[in-house]
């Protein structure tokens, strides 16, 4: 099969939307994605399809029925397997020229060394205390973080070196704390923080099931998740990859924006003023929520 495959006639068709010049540099790229399953499964699948060369991939998890309805590895055919090792192999069968590093559980502890080589990293995971210390890990290498929040609606954000890491804009009760004795108190509270923050600067509340959102803020109830939003917040990642590998400017920064695709609509944060009026309010309509679920 490698014999049979060529870069160029694989990457014809990228030629106009990026320059010939543009996608060599997209080749030479070296892309770490935590989390290949959801989000981070989608990001890296159009990445590999824009023709990256070079992946640092990493995931503890094995593929399941649940995966099935919004993950894009996840097939009946690969029910059972590692995501990264699944995830790897149909990137392979894509562009067999790829070159991919595949790490289970061990890649926080190579964390640093990986921040070195790679310049972008994708956050496709759900673990809250290894994503603050991969920010932390990534602002110490001077690298920059793709990421997107929990949200019902498609979101993105990026995160430069010299930007505020999301435990401080955010205000999670893990400054200062390793992040191996970040529990699940610390856990619990963080993800409130981000449920305030979503509720207060996007409109997704006007497009989910409260009462099961509630109980997902609750700890009652796994998360919810919806090919549509999932797969389209991985896109929204490749685009910031790519942009930030070919030196362009996207517009998007450390607070990021939500995609509505029920209005349509972009959906930015509030100015600070606007927030700090609102969000006395949403914090109160949080509280009552999870009371009432």
């Amino acid at each position: 099969m490698t014999e049979l495959f060529d870069y160029a006639t694989f990457t014809t068709r990228n030629i106009g939307f990026v320059s010939a010049q543009e996608q060599e540099r997209l080749r030479d790229a070296r892309i770490f994605v935590c989390g290949v399953g959801g989000m981070g499964g989608a990001a890296f699948m159009a990445l590999v399809r824009a023709g990256v060369g070079h992946f640092v991939i990493a995931d503890i998890d094995r593929f399941e029925t649940s995966n099935l309805n919004r993950q894009v590895f996840a097939t009946a055919a690969t029910l059972g397997l590692g995501k990264a090792q699944a995830a790897a192999e149909a990137a392979r069968q894509i562009n067999p020229l790829v070159e991919i590093e595949v790490l289970g559980a061990e890649w926080i502890d190579r964390l640093p060394a990986i921040a070195a080589r790679c310049a972008v990293l994708v956050n496709g995971m759900d673990d809250i205390a290894a994503g603050v210390q991969l920010y932390r890990e990534a602002k110490r290498a001077g690298a920059t973080v793709i990421d997107a929040y929990m949200s019902p609606l498609p979101s993105v954000i990026v995160v430069r070196p010299d930007d505020p890491r999301p435990e401080e804009r955010l205000g999670f009760p893990t400054l200062g704390k390793d992040w191996r004795a970040i529990d699940e108190a610390d856990k619990r509270a963080a993800m409130l923080c981000e449920v305030e923050h979503v509720m207060l600067h996007s409109r997704s509340r006007h497009h989910v099931d409260l009462a099961i959102a509630a109980e997902v803020a609750a700890g009652r109830r796994s998360r919810m998740s919806f090919a549509p939003m999932v797969i389209t917040t991985g896109m929204m990642m490749a685009y910031e990859a790519i942009a930030l590998v070919l030196g362009k400017t996207s517009g998007t920064d450390c607070r990021g924006w939500f995609f509505n695709p029920h209005k349509p609509a972009v959906e930015r944060p509030w100015p600070a003023p606007i927030a700090a009026l609102l969000r006395p309010l949403v914090r109160r309509a949080l509280r009552q929520m999870m009371a009432g679920s």
